[in-house]
């Protein structure tokens, strides 16, 4: 309960925050005598708002406590009797006012913190379409959602996470489009967390998720407004969280991490193209190095003969099998990616130079690798910069794979595919199939969004795979 007394309510508060120094308590007193405190964090109110609308108006024109509302010229102000409640609401930005003789307090909204400009998101660029992403503010992403969705029957449905952060995290879908079945278990998935602190969406990702143990994710993950709007439309939940630009997505199906948005921005055929073009290079980063050592080991007599004998000629005098070649080269891939992430950019794109050319040519000179063997790796790891949604699932499958294809040859790298593509087909996303609409096949899916982009007058209708009964999205349009 709030308490009469201006000192003892700033007590309460000063004991509830533990003393900590950025908590600001100001006493001042009005013109008319009434004598007045307001309290917040220091760095999350904007102090101009709060000198011009709030404090200034206060001191020169109130003259009695029942005039407040009309005395401040700020919108947001919600009047209670609760400490606890506005012991809750000043870590999020909110003023607390308190007159001596009321017990009751009034919270004031003028939170203005430090943030990031809107930017092109760095993992997501595109040559055509929409170049802003999210940023780690969630009010900031609500509004560039909405700014594309301007429809009444889009929700947001907020919660608080994490008993230490106390995050904001907010779901976001269209009543009438959304799967309902999808949303409820999004809900009763979202109330079970009971955990500490939510400090990136990835907390949520992981304790929501179907298969948790999974090397691939089944729940996806978006920076860009244009993007999170299409997947809505879809019949999609999205999952803001405040504090990370990283957009959650439910549910997820396998075939988009070979799509990009740009998919729909450019000509059917060129796009079209493009996305062969990733399902080449999925095959090409995760079999290429695993069946590059079966045929070196086991199949020789596959090999052209030009090839074999250059091969050969170019191996001579290397100190390793072939099999600890590729994994120790493919090891040293990895460790330049992660060194040129972790370092500052100039430095990082240094790192990647000196790893990528000077250690890769010295290695072939010096004949600890033969030159083939830097073209496989090579081309396997361009390949996966093709597919960046589905790469930390690739780096793993793909050191599998050398293994598989170095002890048991095309039989091993065979059996490989063959369990990868099982298990992938036995996940689910929240109910919903993760292969679909390759198992369980669906001929609408396959042949206008899957491995080839059919043009935009053509998609009747949503996804049938995620989307149950709001299927219809554009009128017939006439043939073309």
């Amino acid at each position: 309960m709030i308490s009469k007394s201006i000192r003892e309510n700033r007590e309460n508060i000063i004991n509830a925050f533990h003393s900590t120094g950025d908590l600001v308590a100001y006493e001042f007193e009005t013109n008319s005598n009434i004598k007045m405190m307001a309290v917040y964090f220091e760095g999350f109110i904007d102090r101009d708002i709060f000198d011009r609308d709030i404090l200034k108006p206060l001191i020169l024109r109130l003259e009695k406590p029942e005039n407040f509302k009309r005395t401040i010229f700020i919108s947001q102000i919600e009047k209670t009797n609760s400490m606890e409640n506005i012991i809750d609401r000043l870590p999020n930005g909110m003023i607390a006012l308190f007159m001596e003789g009321i017990n009751i307090g009034y919270t004031v909204e003028i939170s203005k913190w430090a943030k990031r400009n809107i930017e092109e998101p760095g993992s997501e660029s595109v040559v055509r379409g929409p170049k802003e992403g999210f940023i780690e503010d969630i009010s900031v992403n609500k509004v560039l959602v909405r700014r594309i969705l301007r429809n009444n029957n889009l929700v947001f449905e907020d919660y608080i996470l994490g008993k230490q952060t106390r995050t904001s995290v907010s779901l976001a879908y269209i009543k009438g489009i959304v799967n309902e079945d999808v949303l409820d278990e999004v809900r009763k998935r979202l109330e079970k967390i009971n955990i500490d602190a939510i400090l990136e969406s990835g907390y949520i990702e992981e304790l929501i998720e179907d298969s948790p143990r999974s090397m691939f994710s089944t729940i996806g993950n978006v920076e860009k407004p244009d993007i999170i709007a299409a997947k809505i439309l879809e019949g999609r939940v999205a999952i803001l969280t405040d504090g990370t630009p990283h957009v959650l997505t439910i549910p997820k199906l396998f075939v988009e991490g070979l799509m990009a948005s740009e998919d729909y921005y450019l000509r059917p055929y060129y796009a079209s193209f493009l996305r062969l073009l990733r399902y080449f290079a999925m095959m090409v980063t995760v079999y290429l190095p695993g069946v590059f050592v079966a045929l070196q080991l086991y199949h020789q007599e596959m090999i052209p003969t030009p090839l074999l004998i250059s091969a050969a000629g170019a191996r001579e005098g290397a100190p390793f099998p072939i099999m600890i070649e590729v994994f120790l080269l493919t090891l040293a891939l990895e460790l330049t990616k992660e060194s040129g992430l972790r370092l500052p950019k100039n430095i990082g794109n240094t790192v990647s130079i000196v790893g990528a050319l000077i250690l890769g040519q010295a290695a072939v000179q010096a004949g600890i690798v033969s030159g083939l063997t830097v073209i496989v790796v090579s081309a396997s790891a361009i390949s996966e910069f093709i597919i960046p949604e589905l790469v930390q699932g690739i780096v793993v499958l793909r050191f599998i794979i050398i293994l598989l294809g170095g002890v048991s040859g095309l039989y091993g790298v065979t059996c490989g595919f063959m369990i990868i593509t099982a298990y992938m087909v036995s996940l689910d996303s929240f109910g919903i199939p993760y292969c679909w609409p390759i198992a369980p096949r669906n001929m609408e899916g396959l042949t206008k969004d899957t491995f080839t982009r059919a043009p935009i007058w053509k998609f009747i209708f949503r996804p049938a795979g995620i989307e149950k009964n709001n299927l219809k999205r554009q009128n017939i349009n006439r043939e073309r």
